[in-house]
């Protein structure tokens, strides 16, 4: 078991997304490739796999998509984005980790401190 993979907890595979999201495996397969969704191989099959954290109520957070296009801009691949979004920041204005943050709505401090990654 990776480090991303203890970080993150748990995780949904491809079909489980797709199932939650109500939408068809390959357009899951195809965020996961364009990078508009974060995904990592994991579990002993090292199933390609997305945090559970992302969905709620049938969604994926809202904003997530904005928060992975600003992670992308920084360069981080996406071992490097989930690491930064599951890891705990005591110097957050809740207690937590940045994906805490954006499961509360609170999405300009954490999109901050991402594009603050670039330099």
């Amino acid at each position: 078991m990776n480090d991303v993979e203890t970080l993150v907890g748990a995780w949904l595979s491809v079909p489980e997304i797709a199932d939650a999201l109500g939408l068809p495996h390959r357009t899951v397969r195809r965020m996961i490739d364009d990078g508009e969704l974060l995904a990592a191989r994991v579990g002993p099959n090292e199933a390609i796999s997305v945090p559970a954290a992302f969905v709620r109520d049938g969604e994926l957070l809202p904003a997530l998509g904005g928060t992975i296009t600003v992670l992308r801009d920084a360069h981080l691949t996406s071992e490097e984005a989930l690491r930064w979004l599951f890891t705990p920041d005591d110097t957050l204005p809740v207690v937590g980790s940045p994906i805490t943050m954006l499961q509360l709505g609170r999405k300009a401090e954490v999109r901050k401190r991402a594009s603050e990654l670039a330099w």
